[in-house]
């Protein structure tokens, strides 16, 4: 099985930025956890605060991957272009969001991903990527 996790604009900051609603644990420390955690699992992980990168990552891996873990970040929000390539691919994708979005800004309420989403985690911390790898088993 080989799994990719995504994450989109400012997940590069986790554990500095507003550790109040995304904690003070760094991708990258959770990331070797879930390694360890899955090891018969193929894990990959891939952060761009650039659009067109994200596009191209996920066309990249949509084909040849078991799954790709998604949390674009504000681009859920805005992104008709992540939708389109989610939507252009064969490799499922679960979207993920750290936080409840629904108890945040109403913008953040939308996602132009979710309709195009084998299923979507919200607001269990970085634990929703575990709930994530686990919706692949």
């Amino acid at each position: 099985m080989k799994l990719i996790l995504i994450n989109g604009p400012n997940l590069n900051l986790l554990g500095t930025r507003e550790t109040d609603v995304y904690g003070t644990e760094t991708f990258e420390s959770y990331f070797e956890k879930l390694k360890a955690q899955f090891p018969a699992i193929e894990l990959s992980y891939y952060q761009s605060n650039i659009e067109g990168e994200l596009i191209s990552k996920i066309q990249e891996v949509g084909f040849s991957h078991t799954g790709i873990i998604l949390n674009a970040g504000a681009y859920t929000h805005t992104s008709i272009g992540i939708a389109d390539a989610i939507k252009a691919i064969t490799t499922p994708v679960v979207e993920v969001h750290i936080s409840n979005t629904f108890s945040r800004e109403t913008f953040r309420h939308q996602s132009f991903i979710s309709p195009h989403a084998k299923g979507v985690i919200i607001g269990f911390g970085l634990h929703s990527y575990h709930l994530a790898i686990q919706s692949f088993l």
